[in-house]
């Protein structure tokens, strides 16, 4: 094998590999030898069939099985040879290679940057820690108990309003005729919920039970049913009764409703899970400004096609934002109009910028990793792949069989997972001062350096939640952690 550096510039290199046609030859026909063991033709025993005659039947597919295999074997060796290290698989380009002649292919890559880690000693950050208040407790039970209010018959004979809940019947027409799903008897409507299209709530205010009335409405345009959306339709609605809705009494019985044993003991899930909930908002925000100190503290030169690919992801996103799509789920026509939208030369720069960041930390953070021989075992596995199942509720087992079927997308999932064990590390190593704060403390600190960085995407403040709320919490949560690098 014969290599030779054709270019070397920055971190880019590309080198020429020339592997001898013998070897190639010697490896195809022994590749023909196993199959010969095994093979079975026409006219032929199983295992006794002429290598010959494989070679005609098999020789194409077995070349080029041989020849992926080469190069990738090749590579490796030319790259220890050369004592460098990828960070991205090598892109192969074959450039000559002819049945009896030698095999000659480029292969080109980005190297990894010398990185000098930083002395943590020198490092000192902030960590706020969780200072649950008893306001905030009984903030988050008077929530509950108006998720779960009841209703009574009103007394006298007032007209309702915004609040009541009004029992009705109604059906709906377009162009004079009723549509499926348009009627209903006896249905508890809350006026100013909006449950009902736009408009609907509206002309129930103000009326008294037993009256009839006809509501006038526009379906909207972008409505579930295309035989429905932007159509005019008009409701003959019966007020049956007007009820009056209370929150229900903080009490044992509604700590029931609540899963707790007791009302005591529904104070008590509350203060643990506010705490849980601080204590992941300010880890958030210590790892955040560690990044920031880490950012400051080292200097090298970036991996080009690292930095293109970040860079690539961050413009796509942001193509999305001001489109108004969804990058990961919108349709053809969403992505051609969102891609058709381009940064000016002043959010180009921002975006590179931030490009080259992301990837300097995660590079930063690997080799921290790397040198000190911080490793994700097989829990750490199993707890990605947990994470994960419990993102697609009654799929659990599709999405463990999946990752048991693909470790490189398991190794993926787990990447935050390993991040997070690097950033432990660092943080045992660096000077950490704790502040006691609360919640609401903690999202004006938040809120403060996001104002303070406008050069990273903003991360969304906390906002306190009930014990109802833990899915609307947990996406709150991801969304928040998408960017902390």
């Amino acid at each position: 094998m014969q290599v030779t550096e054709i270019k070397s510039e920055g971190l880019s290199r590309e080198y020429k590999v020339a592997l001898p046609a013998n070897e190639i030859e010697e490896k195809v026909n022994n590749r023909l030898a196993e199959i010969a063991k095994t093979a079975s033709l026409p006219g032929f025993r199983p295992g006794k069939v002429p290598v010959s005659l494989l070679k005609k039947r098999y020789g194409p597919s077995v070349m080029g099985e041989i020849l992926e295999s080469a190069v990738s074997t090749s590579a490796e060796q030319a790259m220890a040879e050369k004592g460098v290290r990828p960070v991205s698989q090598p892109q192969f380009e074959v450039t000559s290679f002819e049945d009896g002649k030698d095999l000659e292919y480029t292969m080109s890559f980005d190297i990894l940057p010398d990185i000098d880690l930083p002395d943590f000693g020198k490092i000192s950050v902030e960590k706020l820690v969780p200072k649950v208040e008893e306001k905030d407790v009984e903030e988050t039970l008077e929530r509950i108990a108006a998720a779960n209010k009841s209703s009574e018959p009103i007394s006298g004979n007032r007209k309702s309003k915004s609040g009541d809940v009004v029992v009705i019947d109604f059906v709906g027409k377009v162009d004079g005729e009723a549509f499926p799903g348009g009627s209903a008897e006896g249905y508890n409507l809350e006026l100013g919920s909006g449950n009902f299209i736009p408009g609907f709530e509206d002309q129930l205010i103000g009326v008294n039970a037993g009256s009839d009335v006809e509501v006038n409405v526009k379906f909207p345009d972008e409505y579930g049913a295309e035989t429905l959306a932007g159509k005019d339709a008009v409701f003959e609605v019966k007020v049956t009764e007007i009820r009056e809705t209370a929150p229900s009494p903080i009490d044992d019985d509604l700590a029931k409703l609540a899963g707790a044993e007791n009302l005591e003991k529904l104070r008590e899930m509350i203060r643990e899970e506010q705490g849980r909930e601080f204590k992941d908002y300010g880890r958030m925000l210590v790892k955040r400004r560690l990044m920031d100190k880490l950012a400051d503290m080292v200097d090298f030169d970036v991996p080009p096609r690292l930095a293109e690919q970040e860079y690539n992801s961050i413009v796509h996103q942001w193509q999305h934002e001001q489109h108004g799509s969804d990058a990961a789920h919108g349709d053809a026509k969403d992505h051609e109009e969102a891609h058709a939208i381009e940064p000016d030369k002043k959010q180009a720069e921002e975006f590179q910028a931030l490009a080259d960041r992301r990837v300097r930390l995660g590079l930063l953070l690997n080799e921290i990793g790397r040198t000190n021989n911080i490793q994700i075992g097989q829990d750490d596995m199993n707890k990605a792949m947990m994470q994960e199942a419990r993102k697609y509720p009654g799929q659990e087992q599709q999405v463990m069989e999946f990752f048991k079927q693909n470790p490189q997308a398991l190794e993926q999932a787990a990447a935050p997972i390993y991040e997070d064990k690097i950033i432990d590390f660092i943080l045992e190593m660096v000077k950490v001062t704790e502040k006691t704060a609360t919640m609401e403390e903690l999202v004006k600190e938040i809120e403060a350096e996001n104002e303070e960085q406008d050069d990273k995407p903003k991360k969304a403040a906390p906002k306190k939640k009930t014990a109802t709320k833990k899915k609307a919490a947990a996406k709150k949560k991801s969304a928040a952690k998408k960017d902390e690098g």
